[in-house]
């Protein structure tokens, strides 16, 4: 919910798996969130970070490596790398 001077004032803001779009709940001790950097073309760290979570179920499934690098794939389309 946001107040009226536009801050998030929730208490806990459930977070959803960046591959298969369901909800990653509190219990959930599987789950993962992976920030990777982004590298300028000389190979430095630019101080720019891409996030996604994997949730438990798929990393149960053994499905997480190829999720995450097809969401990296899509991810580098889009910024153009």
């Amino acid at each position: 919910m946001i107040n009226d001077e536009g801050q998030n004032v929730d208490l806990y803001i459930p977070r959803k798996c960046s591959w298969t779009n369901r909800l990653i709940g509190a219990k959930d001790h599987a789950a993962v969130q992976i920030n990777i950097g982004h590298l300028d073309e000389q190979g430095l760290f630019t101080g720019k970070t891409t996030t996604f979570a994997i949730g438990g179920a798929v990393r149960h499934r053994g499905e997480s490596d190829s999720g995450l690098d097809h969401l990296w794939q899509k991810k580098k389309a889009e910024l153009g790398q």
